[in-house]
């Protein structure tokens, strides 16, 4: 494998080289400032390139490079016979402005991810062909379908999607040395719920996908990780599947992180298996304080949850928390803020996480709102969970903004951190930087709000 620079594409190149494939994520809401918010200590290595490399069929003998804008800059001159790009709603503007660029130069370029899937119509305008839904079958297809000369413009997710052997995602291509966690792993995709601003079912649809335990495992030997990230949705969305996979990582003596949702806490078999297994911190989907917000966004799995009993619970077995919550639902007014940081700070939450709820196109949430008239934007770069570009209930755009801010600065002040951590004692010196990182966002919201919301709303 060649070395790379920070600011050079990671490649894999076979000895007798066949097409050269340019895979690209790109510069996302958080990277849109050279070196982006997050240094090393809190960035993970994402899963989605190096998948993709691994799916290029091996009779193919291409040459694959990878370029993530989060840690690299993309060569607008680069060598390549194909170019993929894999776009989510906030990096769609700079998706297109690629996909035009490397157009320009006669390079066929295919558009993917979670906003194609989204909106194919539109990513069609930009691409000679569009992925929609997960690229398993698909993308291998095109890829011979385009040595074959006879590429399509629309590739769709195959029925019958099975993530059973399936190879290992090419890791080494990316690196560890940019990234905190160095390992990264899925056991399962989608989500069974259906929260109206989530983007997962209306994406990919409920049915849960798994990898076989035995896949999973398998993966986590050969890393040879003692400690690594699921990147899974909702890892206990299957019950019975969750507690398969918990069994079987307690042989491995690993430290993990994952993401769960409250019910975790409810089933005590699970809960212990969690932690037997390793889990040493968990995001939690809270979203908010306010039942009748819970009603309205249809996570009424949320409802009648004692929070502080699951934060608690989890504390108990030594998983620390990264809770999340959102501002912005009808029901929440100006009292919202006080309330949801005094709450976090309150319950010894280890690290809180706001947003401003966010209508990405697709979910019923942003038909409901375009229907309403109170869609304000469709500069798909304010889509980030950091931008108001929809007219709340009950606030002003400006105060939603401004009061997200304040909780963000509240929590993250040094007495809150020291109270926080100090009634947490989950995971200290990890937790310490965490929070100390985002004290330093917190502290700079202003200079990352890079587009003006309130030109976009006068428009």
């Amino acid at each position: 494998m060649i070395a790379h620079n920070a600011h050079s594409p990671i490649s894999h190149r076979p000895a007798s080289a066949g097409p050269r494939i340019l895979l690209i994520s790109p510069r996302g809401p958080l990277y849109r400032h050279r070196g982006g918010t997050w240094k090393k200590a809190l960035r993970y290595p994402p899963l989605t390139l190096t998948t993709l490399a691994a799916l290029v069929p091996k009779e193919l003998n291409a040459t694959v490079d990878l370029v993530d804008e989060g840690i690299a800059e993309t060569d607008l001159d680069a060598e390549a016979d194909l170019v993929g790009i894999s776009a989510i709603t906030g990096t769609a503007p700079r998706s297109y402005e690629l996909a035009a660029h490397f157009c320009s130069r006669g390079i066929p370029v295919v558009l993917g991810g979670v906003h194609p899937t989204l909106l194919p119509e539109e990513a069609a305008r930009h691409a000679d062909s569009v992925v929609v839904g997960y690229a398993e079958d698909s993308w291998p297809q095109l890829l011979r379908d385009f040595m074959a000369g006879r590429m399509q413009p629309r590739y769709d997710q195959q029925p019958g999607l099975s993530l059973a052997d399936r190879p290992f995602p090419c890791r080494e291509m990316l690196g560890s040395r940019h990234f905190a966690i160095g390992h990264t792993i899925e056991a399962t995709r989608a989500c069974v719920h259906s929260c109206e601003f989530c983007v997962v079912p209306s994406a990919w649809g409920r049915k849960p996908f798994q990898h076989p335990v035995a896949d999973v495992v398998a993966d986590i030997r050969q890393m040879g990780a003692k400690r690594l990230l699921f990147l899974d949705l909702n890892l206990i969305a299957d019950v019975a599947y969750a507690k398969e996979l918990f069994t079987a990582l307690i042989p491995l003596k690993i430290q993990w992180g994952g993401l769960a949702t409250v019910g975790i806490v409810w089933d005590e078999e699970l809960l212990d298996l969690c932690a037997r297994s390793g889990c040493k911190g968990l995001l939690i989907g809270f979203e908010t304080l306010n039942a009748n917000a819970l009603q309205e966004t249809r996570k009424g799995f949320n409802l009648h949850t004692d929070y502080r009993e699951v934060v608690r619970r989890l504390h108990e077995r030594g998983i620390g928390i990264q809770g999340t919550f959102v501002f912005g639902f009808d029901s929440h007014d100006e009292s919202v803020f006080a309330e949801t940081a005094e709450f976090a700070i309150d319950a010894c939450i280890d690290l809180p996480r706001y947003a401003v709820l966010t209508p990405f196109p697709g979910t019923p949430l942003f038909r409901r709102l375009k229907e309403e008239g109170r869609i304000l934007s469709d500069d798909w770069s304010l889509y980030d969970g950091q931008h108001v570009v929809y007219q709340p209930q009950q606030l002003t755009p400006d105060a939603l903004l401004r009061g997200t801010e304040w909780a963000w600065k509240k929590t993250y002040s040094y007495a809150s951190i020291a109270k926080r951590l100090l009634g947490s004692r989950i995971l200290l010196p990890l937790a310490l930087a965490g929070n100390l990182g985002y004290r330093f966002y917190a502290h700079n919201l202003h200079k990352y709000y890079t587009c003006d919301w309130r030109l976009a709303i006068s428009d």
